[in-house]
């Protein structure tokens, strides 16, 4: 079925804005930042924004509301039929997108707006003061998400491998010795990708930090660029600490000419698709790779007219994300792979950077892109969501086009590895899978955490105080994957690898 003008939507207007305030006292909260985003995307969508049916608030971090949905629309005026406020997951604004793209399609929405932001920077600024920010009340009693300990295995719990931080080094590792990357050259490899992901963070109005960096600025480890988790130093990852909004307005095509809004204003919708793995990064076939991200972004090339997308955001919380979905898309290393600057430099504004992504990514296809991708993942590797967006309409206009998920998730499914139970107290010889060395503020290393096989093939989560057996693991000419061990339990009753080299 060939979608009429009044069910093909579009993107109509977009707003963002970034409050770099020092003084915590004048920042903005997060319920303002969104009113600021809503208005200014307003303002390009020719007051639709008083017609907006369906509404959707990225999960809020930084501070939380009681009933923000409804404090939002209070001060934005307007009373949508639906309105819905978020879970977490950085791939979430990409599904609100691309959610509501599809009710205008299928005819149960008419205009609605995406949108969200975060004040972690004003936040961080008080609690330093000791002091108390003039804002909302912060609702204690609110829900709050569910946090990595609530589904994350014990094991990793106990063993302090509970943070992205600290578990997206083990897919780094585990890729570059699949890769057969020496060290070296998986962080020169890092120092090529993230440079250019500064490089369109310097020319980006909105972006946190606005500074081009060199490679060997960003892998060379400082005392302002220490190893937070080996490899990955402080400028490799996402930097929260910002003050962000940014919104959306979704209408239908015919809506917006009627509005006035120019032809060459409109970015129109493509195929959505998602995939998950399961939310404990333990229950893992390997560490090599995301098969979820894997089907999930050849489906999302395989439905483009021509060779690749010409405007891309891949999400950039670690490395290893874009790493491996350069990899998929199997894109030249001259490819930018960000309209925004990424996390670490444009801003990780929490599950919020994409709907900034989607704002770039509009810009992007007003000067002259003809289509673009928007990758979202979340949590440890675990949630991807991919949208495509053009400067015409759907391969056909048709309904199916924008609806269909694709079946990405059954047919990653099908391609995921069998997963070995873990084994909480293991004694004996084992072998090791990956690992990371987590350091303290100063840059110092502290300890290693290894992924380990038993002989019977169950995976386990056991660390070493050693610097004679850190120094091995961070040579810069080999990763020690593979080698055998031994790991007994340790004084505080936690598994103690030691290697047998």
């Amino acid at each position: 079925m060939t979608l009429p003008p009044d069910r093909i939507p579009v993107i109509a207007g977009i707003g963002e804005i970034t409050d770099r305030s020092k003084d915590f006292t004048a920042a903005m909260e997060p319920l303002r930042l969104m009113t600021e985003a809503a208005q200014r995307a307003n303002a390009e969508a020719r007051g639709l924004l008083s017609d907006v049916d369906s509404l959707d608030i990225v999960g809020l971090v930084s501070w939380r509301y009681e009933n923000p949905t409804g404090q939002l629309c209070a001060m934005l005026g307007i009373a949508p039929r639906r309105a819905v406020y978020g879970d977490v997951g950085g791939e979430s604004p990409v599904r609100f997108l691309h959610e509501s793209a599809q009710r205008i399609a299928r005819g149960e929405s008419s205009t609605a707006i995406v949108l969200g932001a975060e004040a972690q920077y004003a936040v961080n600024n008080a609690k330093r003061a000791n002091a108390e920010l003039p804002w909302t009340p912060y609702a204690v009693n609110a829900p709050r998400f569910k946090r990595a300990a609530d589904y994350v295995h014990p094991l990793a719990i106990r063993q302090g491998v509970a943070w992205p931080v600290n578990v997206y080094p083990f897919y780094e590792v585990a890729a570059a010795h699949a890769w057969r990357q020496t060290p070296a050259q998986a962080q020169e490899e890092t120092g090529r990708i993230w440079s250019v992901y500064s490089q369109v963070a310097a020319g980006n109005a909105y972006a946190w930090q606005q500074k081009a960096l060199t490679p060997e600025e960003i892998t060379t480890p400082t005392a302002d660029n220490r190893y937070i988790s080996w490899p990955y130093t402080k400028r490799m990852v996402a930097n929260p600490n910002v003050n962000q909004g940014a919104a959306v307005i979704i209408t239908s095509l015919a809506k917006a000419r009627a509005a006035g809004i120019p032809d060459e204003q409109l970015v129109f919708f493509g195929l959505g698709a998602f995939a998950n793995e399961r939310r404990d990064w333990l229950a893992r076939d390997h560490y090599r790779h995301s098969m979820a991200q894997h089907v999930l972004l050849e489906t999302m090339q395989a439905q483009l007219r021509g060779d690749n997308f010409d405007a891309l955001e891949l999400y950039s919380c670690f490395p290893i994300v874009p790493k491996l979905a350069q990899r998929t898309l199997n894109l030249p290393p001259t490819t930018k792979p960000t309209v925004t600057g990424g996390l670490s430099f444009f801003g990780a504004p929490l599950n919020n950077h994409m709907t900034h992504a989607a704002c770039a990514m509009v810009r992007r296809m007003r000067e002259g892109a003809s289509n673009g991708l928007l990758y979202g993942q979340g949590e440890f590797v675990t949630k991807h969501y991919g949208l495509a967006l053009s400067r015409e309409p759907a391969i056909s206009g048709d309904l199916h086009d924008i609806t269909l998920d694709a079946g990405v998730q059954q047919r990653a499914d099908l391609l995921m590895g069998d997963v070995r139970p873990v084994d909480e107290t293991p004694e004996g010889e084992a072998e090791l899978e990956t690992f990371t060395v987590v350091h303290d503020h100063a840059g110092a290393p502290t300890h290693a955490v290894i992924l380990a096989r038993m002989p019977g093939g169950a995976r386990t989560v056991a660390r070493t105080a050693s610097m004679d057996e850190i120094a091995h693991l961070t040579s810069s000419s080999h990763y020690p994957v593979g080698a055998k061990g031994s790991i007994h339990t340790g004084a505080d009753n936690l598994p103690e690898w030691r290697s047998h080299a």
